[in-house]
């Protein structure tokens, strides 16, 4: 077990850390949370784990390995830095940078890029044959300021955002105004604590957000919409990034033709932009609920977004499933989500 620490995305309080936990659990490693602060969680697992959540998050956005962490203050930084055998971890030649990022305004008496340079400086004095290279160097050391501790260790991985960018909504063939963005969507695909290889259902596909994210993580994906225009944009956007799913089929999802699934991910019609077919939001839900019970086995999840007005969690508890946990993601001035992860009992 390694001593890590993630630096998590600021867009949503609970989720990243939440979506990380996820991942760890769904691919069955072993770990341990020590610590969580603003924007920074602190844990002991394999350094294996590291590339699986680098593959999988959509709010991960660096892991290091972890070297010290202490007070925020310079005196106990350097203190801690004292402790570190640098000649263990570079090897002659190599070429150094160090990084420091401040979370939000945490220990402000601290100027970050000087201290930068002073941990550069020590790092070099405490090593013989090593170089400074900030543009491109073998190995970069990060510190975090955050809720009044200092976090410093070696980069181990760094997420590449820009494939989310390259699919969100608009980047799609088909749009429409109501599309989850691919963050969002894999990051519930993760909180269902989906594996490679399963079968994921997402009852109302829509523009196949959820199951385009799924299909990345090495998912069969399939998807219901009761809309055929909405199926076919579904078809279509699968096939714009090389997806082969299971299904997409024109159906009620309180009807499913499906014997069985390992998951089911989803997001229902709600808002303006969005149609229900002359039921609320509320029937629909509880209709898929009823519906996917006989397509899961015990113990499987459901991950499901809807409206916090709704009260999502009380209803699938009314309905006989257990409430894992829910999230609250904002929107707009009408709108927070709720994304709640159910366990069928």
């Amino acid at each position: 077990m390694a001593k890590l620490f993630f630096l998590l995305s600021g867009e949503n309080e609970t989720l990243p850390a939440a979506e990380l936990k996820a991942i760890l659990e769904a691919e069955g490693f072993d770990f341990e949370v020590k610590e969580q602060l603003d924007l920074v969680l602190r844990l002991e697992a394999t350094q294996d784990s590291v590339h699986v959540v680098n593959l999988r998050s959509a709010y991960t956005k660096k892991c290091m390995l972890e070297l010290f962490t202490c007070e925020a203050t310079e005196a106990a930084i350097f203190k801690a830095a004292e402790s570190v055998d640098f000649k263990s971890i570079l090897s002659k030649g190599d070429s150094i940078a160090v990084r420091v990022r401040r979370v939000k305004k945490y220990s402000e008496e601290i100027s970050s890029v000087p201290l930068e340079g002073k941990l550069g400086k020590h790092i070099l004095n405490n090593t013989k044959e090593i170089k400074v290279n900030l543009e491109n160097p073998d190995k970069t050391f990060f510190g975090v300021l955050t809720s009044g501790k200092f976090v410093f260790g070696l980069k181990l991985a760094e997420m590449e955002i820009l494939t989310f960018s390259e699919r969100r909504p608009r980047k799609k063939p088909y749009f429409h105004p109501s599309a989850m963005p691919s963050k969002l969507a894999r990051c519930m695909v993760n909180l269902a604590r989906t594996k490679p290889s399963e079968f994921v259902l997402d009852p109302f596909c829509g523009t196949g957000s959820i199951m385009i994210e799924a299909s990345f993580i090495g998912c069969k994906v399939l998807g219901f919409d009761v809309q055929r225009r909405m199926a076919k944009g579904t078809r279509r956007n699968l096939k714009h990034f090389g997806i082969e799913e299971e299904g997409v089929i024109v159906a009620d999802s309180r009807r499913t033709p499906l014997v069985r699934v390992d998951r089911v991910v989803s997001d229902p019609p709600y808002g303006k932009s969005a149609t229900t077919m002359k039921s609320t939001t509320k029937q629909l839900v509880k209709g898929m609920f009823d519906s996917v019970r006989g397509l899961l086995s015990i113990g499987q999840l459901i991950c499901i977004a809807s409206p916090k007005t709704l009260g999502i969690s009380r209803v699938g508890e009314e309905l006989g499933y257990k409430h894992v946990e829910s999230h609250f993601a904002y929107v707009h001035g009408t709108l927070t989500r709720e994304i709640a992860v159910f366990e069928r009992v």
